[in-house]
């Protein structure tokens, strides 16, 4: 089995057909025939993760086997881990090691996943492409001319490859959904709050971190594990979901689909596949309308620009130390991000332009059980591309939205394929902290296309 779900995983794990050695064995074997193609991986922890496999071996004959038992998953980067490497993708940082380590990695070693390697981000996270001075260029395993997209890059380029079953990632302009999109697997934006984070972006309303897979059903596995309130973080959310994704009829299901968001120029592939989505979801039972939503480019970039003015523009200042010639250290569309951070608008202001974003979705979703629009409205980007002209590369992305409306679940799936190999794909937005209903559309859109639960879909390097 060239790329397991982690479903399929437990199940060979159980029956005695797998161990968890074998699997990590075979998993590594094909990171490293792919990475001299894709360049994903920034740090290898096999040592260690043989370790972890051999005690999952053990569970799995004793009868504790937990929630992730032997599945092989990447982090991305930026997540820390204590001791390890801190570098976020920045020559800034480059030696820093990490004093804390993040509670969603606690959480799944805790849960028996085999934690063995961690996967490139653009510097800071702040891009839709993935490639640094530090790390290099990382490329798409379904064309390698192409990004994986950004931030969480590596983890979708690994996932395609696949390096590895399952792969973390974070979002706070589309960072997981952007790749999920490119790369063609699977990735859930929590709404805020639902999976806890570390100062300052903890209490930033636009970021998440969240799980990426080749399937709903693990996604919500590996969600299942993440979520939960926790003591250092005070925006955590103390309900704790226990998501399901199992195929069934979506009847007296209302879904809206909006195909640009108001003024984004889709590709005519990204279109027919869409619209595709549309005729599946219809296919399984739900009602689907298309609806137009009264938002433009101009007033979303004004209100995140604000945002970012105030919080990550500010954050990656800071690595400067006020030494104005480490600036020249920086990748430039890091530099193009800092001095593009901040509007017109005050911090205040802003808040009030978001509330009034958040009116028109939050009336339409008083109809609609979820709303489908495409996740990017191009088919890919130059994997080497500078992407220093900001606003002309978010202008191609339709996951910040849901960023500024940073409450709303968001589920991102793949919708087809373009003529180029490149994936594209659709988000499945729910009502706020309504998890359930985007996992419940997601199981039946996977079951009713039949795209990415085949062999053919997955590249081969």
């Amino acid at each position: 089995m060239t790329h397991p779900t982690a479903a399929e995983a437990t199940a060979l794990f159980e029956s005695g057909e797998l161990s968890p050695v074998d699997l990590l064995t075979q998993t590594l074997a094909r990171l490293d025939h792919a990475e001299p193609a894709i360049n994903a991986v920034s740090e290898d922890l096999r040592e260690s993760a043989f370790t972890a496999a051999r005690e999952s071996e053990q569970r799995f004959r004793d009868g504790t086997a937990r929630p992730l038992e032997g599945i092989p998953l990447i982090l991305k980067d930026e997540q820390p881990i204590t001791g390890h490497l801190a570098q976020d993708g920045s020559l800034l940082l480059k030696g820093e090691r990490a004093e804390v380590t993040h509670p969603l990695v606690e959480r799944i070693a805790a849960a028996g996943a085999v934690i063995h390697a961690r996967a490139t981000n653009p510097e800071f996270c702040c891009s839709s492409v993935t490639h640094s001075k530090l790390w290099g260029v990382t490329r798409n395993p379904h064309n390698t001319d192409i990004t994986p997209g950004g931030s969480s890059g590596g983890s979708g380029a690994v996932l395609a490859a696949g390096s590895t079953v399952l792969a973390t990632g974070s979002d706070i302009g589309g960072s997981i959904r952007i790749p999920s999109s490119f790369c063609g697997v699977v990735g859930f934006k929590p709404p805020f709050g639902r999976v806890p984070g570390l100062a300052p972006f903890n209490s930033d309303t636009y970021c998440a971190d969240g799980p990426m897979g080749r399937s709903v059903a693990d996604v919500a596995r590996l969600q299942n594990v993440m979520a939960g309130a926790w003591a250092g973080d005070q925006a955590s959310l103390r309900e704790q979901l226990t998501l399901t994704a199992v195929p069934a009829s979506l009847a007296g299901t209302r879904i809206a689909l909006c195909l640009t968001l108001g003024d984004y120029e889709l590709d005519p592939a990204v279109r027919a596949n869409t619209l595709a989505v549309g005729d599946a979801l219809r296919a399984a039972g739900a009602t689907v309308d298309e609806v137009e939503l009264p938002w433009t480019k101009d007033e979303i970039f004004e209100l995140m620009w604000t945002h970012f003015g105030a919080i990550m523009g500010t954050s990656i200042e800071d690595t400067l130390h006020g030494d104005e010639s480490r600036r020249e250290l920086m990748m430039p569309y890091t530099r193009a991000f800092v001095d593009r951070a901040g509007s017109s608008l005050s911090y205040t202001e802003g808040l009030e332009g978001e509330t009034r974003f958040y009116r028109p979705l939050g009336e339409l979703l008083d109809s609609y059980d979820a709303l489908i629009c495409p996740t990017v409205a191009s088919t890919g980007l130059a994997a080497d591309a500078p992407a220093d002209n900001i606003d002309e590369v978010f202008s191609t992305m339709l996951t910040m939205p849901f960023n500024i409306i940073g409450r709303v679940p968001v589920l991102a799936v793949p919708s087809g394929r373009a003529s180029n190999g490149v994936p594209t794909g659709v988000q499945i937005v729910g009502r706020t902290y309504d998890d359930q209903t985007v996992f419940r559309v997601g199981a039946a859109l996977e079951a009713e296309l039949a795209l990415w639960t085949g062999g053919d879909w997955w590249p081969s390097l």
